[in-house]
C-alpha cells in the first residue's frame, strides 16, 4: 500500500499491475459533495490502455467500483474507497525478469529491497498501471475544484524532440492526442509509430496549468505548493524532472529579465509576465499556476539489452516481450492533471481553514 498525505486529505493506493484488483482510498473529502460518475469515467478513459495505436495493446475497461464513501452519488464524509479489476493480464511475460532485471526498470532495486517475495508481473507496484487509482482520486478532486471555478488542464508539450507550438489556454482534454497545434501532434504521432517499428521508445514533456486559483494558497519552505505538487508528480512512474514557470531557463536570465512586474487591472493585482509560474514563496499569486513534467522513454523495449543473470551472476543479453507503450506521454497527460488536482484541492481546504480562523 502506497500513501500520500496532505494537510487535509490522505490517499492510499493499493494493489499491483497484475493483481486481481487495484484501487485507492481517499480520506478527508467533505460530506455532501456530488461526484459525477460519467465525468469520472471519461477522465479515466483518457488514461486507460489499449485505446490507440500509439499505446500498449493491453486493454482494460478501468471501471471504478466504489465500496464505501458514496451514498447515492454524494460523499458521506468517510473514506472513499474504489477498486478497478485487472482483466487483461499476461503475467507469464514477466517471469524471467525476477532473475534478469530489465535495464531502466525497478526490477533490480525491488529485488534488493524486497527479495524474492515481490510481485514483478507487469512491473508490480512500480508500474504505470498504478496511476489508474491515482486518476480516480485526482478525477474526484478535479470535479470539486471545477465547482470553485478552478480548472486543471494539461497537454503534450514535447515528444522525441518535437515541440508543440502554442499557448495552453483552452480545455483540450477531450482530444485523443492533447496538443495545441495539430501539425505538431501529427508529427509526434508519426515519430512514435516510427520508433515503435524500430522496437524502441520515446520520452517527452507534459505541460500543465491551473486556472482560476485565488492568491494565498500554499506557504513557505515545506508548505510551498511547488513542493506539494512536485511530490505527487514525481510519484508518477517515468517522471524524471519537474519545473515551474521559467524553470531551469530562469538560471540563464538576469533578475531584471526574470522578475514579473506587478500591475493593476480593473482593481486587481496581476503580473505583466508569469515567469514565476503563478507562485511566489510557495504561495499562489492569482496568476495561472504553470509547470512542466519530463518523462523518460519507456524502458521496456524489444531491442536486445545488456543485463545480469542474478542467479548465475553472469552478464547476459535480454530481450523483453510483453505489451508496452512506445511512449507513455500521451496517456500521462490526465495523470499529471490528477496529481496537480490532489495537491491544489488540499491547499484549497487549508486556505478555507485559515480564513475561517481569521474571520
Amino acid at each position: 500500500m502506497m500513501l500520500a498525505s496532505g494537510e487535509n486529505i490522505k490517499l492510499n493506493i493499493f494493489g499491483a499491475s497484475h493483481s486481481e484488483t487495484i484501487g485507492m482510498t481517499l480520506e478527508g473529502i467533505p460530506a455532501g459533495e456530488h461526484i459525477d460518475p460519467q465525468a469520472l469515467q471519461r477522465f479515466l478513459d483518457r488514461r486507460a490502455p489499449g485505446r490507440t495505436p500509439w499505446s500498449t495493446a493491453r486493454r482494460e475497461p478501468d471501471r471504478p467500483e466504489f465500496t464505501c464513501g458514496l451514498c447515492e452519488g454524494l460523499t458521506d464524509g468517510g473514506p472513499l474507497t474504489a477498486v478497478i479489476r485487472n482483466l487483461d493480464r499476461r503475467s507469464g511475460d514477466y517471469a524471467a525478469f525476477a532473475r534478469t532485471p530489465r535495464p531502466g526498470h525497478a526490477d533490480y532495486t525491488a529485488a534488493v529491497k524486497y527479495g524474492a517475495a515481490w510481485d514483478n508481473a507487469g512491473g508490480g507496484a512500480f508500474s504505470g498501471r498504478m496511476t489508474a487509482p491515482l486518476c480516480i482520486a485526482g478525477g474526484i478532486c478535479l470535479q470539486l475544484l471545477a465547482k470553485e471555478g478552478i480548472r486543471v488542464i494539461a497537454r503534450i508539450a514535447e515528444i522525441g524532440g518535437i515541440s508543440d507550438v502554442g499557448e495552453l489556454e483552452a480545455d483540450i482534454s477531450e482530444k485523443d492526442f492533447p496538443v495545441v497545434n495539430d501539425t505538431s501532434g501529427k508529427a509526434m504521432i508519426d515519430r512514435i509509430m516510427e520508433i515503435k517499428a524500430q522496437r524502441d521508445s520515446l520520452g517527452g514533456v507534459v505541460e500543465c496549468k491551473v486556472l482560476g486559483l485565488p492568491a494565498g494558497l500554499g506557504g513557505p519552505l515545506f508548505e510551498g505548493l511547488e513542493s506539494r505538487i512536485a511530490a505527487l508528480v514525481f510519484a508518477i512512474p517515468a517522471v524524471k524532472g519537474v519545473e515551474f514557470g521559467a524553470g531551469f531557463g530562469a538560471a540563464r536570465l538576469r533578475g531584471s529579465e526574470n522578475n514579473d512586474p506587478f500591475l493593476l487591472r480593473e482593481g486587481e493585482i496581476v503580473t505583466e509576465t508569469n515567469r514565476c509560474g503563478g507562485l511566489l514563496g510557495g504561495i499562489t499569486d492569482g496568476m495561472p499556476l504553470c509547470f512542466r513534467a519530463a518523462f523518460k522513454p519507456t524502458p521496456s523495449i524489444a531491442l536486445s539489452q545488456r543485463s545480469v543473470d542474478l542467479e548465475r551472476m553472469e552478464e547476459t543479453e535480454l530481450r523483453i516481450a510483453g505489451r508496452h507503450d512506445p511512449c507513455v506521454v500521451p496517456r500521462a497527460v490526465p495523470v499529471v492533471e490528477a496529481a496537480a488536482a490532489l495537491a491544489v484541492y488540499d491547499a484549497l481546504l487549508t486556505r478555507r481553514k485559515e480564513l475561517a480562523q481569521w474571520s
